[in-house]
């Protein structure tokens, strides 16, 4: 894709970066619409969040998959009228969706989705990064992009609080679809019509790689997801789901090692930096799967309304900017990628051993703003390093495939995070609640006198005596509950904590951590 008279000659360059950038960030609304508030979307479904994040699962699932045949679509089409058709569909399908319910149909849904971001993606990133002619400028492009991805879920979050305190979920829903029509319309103004790269039939198009890597990941995705639901391997749908991820997974590795022009290259994993760079964006997105218990006690602990608490996600969010520029400007100076990643990393595990202290039963917003924007500043000084860090040693002609295996990193990553997150606080709140209610049950004079004490104001309040004490045990588990959680979250943040202790050493340790990366050189982007 060298020739850049794809657009026409009276758009100015700043006009085709910014052009290209809105373009690119159709991606933010798709994977932000839904997971901006779980318990509204999983209400309006009438599904519980388990089924939404499997959704999620499935958006981002396809996306990852339909990358391995992006280029077979992109090549056929003439740029124009294929990101034309691509964007209006994506409204198509966002617009759809306020209409359905039935929650088979939504996944139906998802699937389209998936599909629909990831088509115009390695069109419109090539056309962007032609517009780079030095480092600095393509770390710039880099920070703003990822950063723009980055701060979705919080803005998107406000803006959906904002919409479901004035109109319905569906008018969200709707100006999603319409921003769409601000895609089409730029490319329709700006862009020319011929054909930028080689035509290339779509009967080359591996369909089987595709279907047998498609269905390894939407099962295995659906395995972490219900696991603790389903009691593990207790379930015979869970242990039919898995073997049929490792199966197909597993052809579908030995049928790229076999042919001559595989879709997936994986000599790929020849290069240290890229199994690195994956490793450590599977650990990256565990670690930041914590935020989640965070944000969880904010409403069932200190109940935050869900205007504050997306409020209060601006903080963190103002962490991730902060971030995002020092990350920047260690970039440009040639800093080594080493001493990047355990400063990061280092914030990270201070946020988890700080936060720690600070799950009790009541807190003040000032309390939580420092280590808030620590996690921030963390995830935002790493995120693009990592994504460089991942791809600049791979040779271009497999960018697709590093591409590849840098979402998988963050797919997987984020889909087990949920996973170990989940089962945690499952076992663990079990753990304590059981051990805190022998308190209860025994004979305890302090908490005989506590329940006595409560059903006394329950019965002053009209309530009969055995409704009273039926409310006072109600009342007193349900603290002890809390407590339960409040326990269960501590010992988790201090697990995750010590553990990347251990990743940090263990990078601080490393001798295959590149000093610096080849951006100009590679010319590489991924997803």
């Amino acid at each position: 894709m060298e020739d850049k008279s794809i657009f026409k000659s009276w758009v100015p360059k700043w006009a085709i970066i910014i052009i290209l950038f809105v373009c690119l960030l159709h991606s933010m609304i798709l994977l932000g619409v839904y997971t901006s508030n779980v318990t509204y979307a999983a209400s309006f479904l009438d599904i519980e969040p388990e089924d939404l994040q499997f959704a999620m699962c499935v958006t981002y699932g396809t996306l990852l998959a339909t990358i391995l045949i992006e280029s077979r679509f992109s090549s056929f089409f003439p740029a124009k009228n294929y990101l034309m058709a691509v964007y209006s569909l994506i409204g198509i399908t966002i617009i759809s969706s306020a209409y359905i319910t039935n929650f088979y149909l939504f996944l139906m849904l998802r699937i389209v989705e998936g599909i629909l971001m990831a088509l115009p993606v390695i069109t419109i990133r090539q056309l962007l990064i032609e517009q780079f002619n030095s480092k600095n400028a393509i770390i710039i492009g880099f920070s703003f992009y990822y950063g723009s991805l980055l701060l979705s879920t919080p803005f998107i979050m406000n803006i959906a609080v904002w919409f479901l305190d004035h109109y319905d979920w569906k008018y969200m829903l709707y100006v999603s679809g319409g921003l769409q029509v601000l895609n089409v319309f730029l490319i329709l103004v700006t862009f020319r019509g011929h054909r930028i790269t080689k035509k290339i039939p779509l009967y080359q198009i591996d369909w089987m790689s595709y279907f047998l890597v498609l269905t390894a990941i939407l099962c295995g995705a659906y395995f972490f997801v219900y696991a603790e639901k389903k009691y593990w391997f207790d379930s015979s749908q869970m242990v039919i789901m898995l073997m049929i991820s490792l199966i197909t997974g597993g052809l579908f590795i030995f049928k790229e090692r076999l042919v001559k022009r595989p879709t997936f290259d994986f000599e790929v994993f020849k290069y240290a930096n890229l199994r690195i760079g994956f490793l450590l964006f599977f650990l990256f997105y565990i670690s930041r799967a914590t935020l989640s218990l965070c944000h969880s006690a904010m409403f069932s602990i200190w109940n935050w309304d869900p205007s504050r608490v997306a409020g209060v996600q601006y903080i963190n969010g103002l962490g991730n900017v902060i971030g995002l520029i020092l990350a920047a400007y260690f970039l440009m100076k040639s800093v080594s990628t080493k001493v990047i990643f355990i400063i990061g990393f280092s914030l990270i595990a201070l946020f988890h051993f700080w936060f720690t202290f600070l799950f009790v039963p009541d807190v003040a917003l000032s309390d939580i703003i420092i280590p808030y924007v620590l996690q921030g500043i963390g995830v935002g000084f790493l995120f693009v390093p990592l994504i460089l860090f991942t791809t600049s040693s791979v040779p271009a002609k497999m960018a697709v495939s590093s591409g590849i295996v840098g979402v998988s990193g963050r797919f997987w990553g984020s889909t087990i995070g949920f996973c170990v997150m989940q089962n945690a606080v499952v076992f663990l709140n079990k753990k304590h609640f059981l051990k805190l209610s022998q308190f209860v049950t025994g004979e305890n004079p302090e908490a005989q006198k506590t329940i006595a004490s409560t059903a006394q104001s329950f019965m002053a309040k009209g309530y009969s005596s055995d409704n009273a004490n039926t409310l006072a045990l109600k009342k007193v588990f349900g603290t002890v509950a809390k407590q339960a959680t409040l326990l269960a979250d501590m010992e988790i943040y201090t697990i995750v904590g010590y553990g990347l202790v251990v990743l940090i050493v263990l990078i601080a340790c490393n001798q295959h951590l590149r000093q610096t990366m080849t951006l100009v050189k590679s010319k590489i982007w991924i997803g």
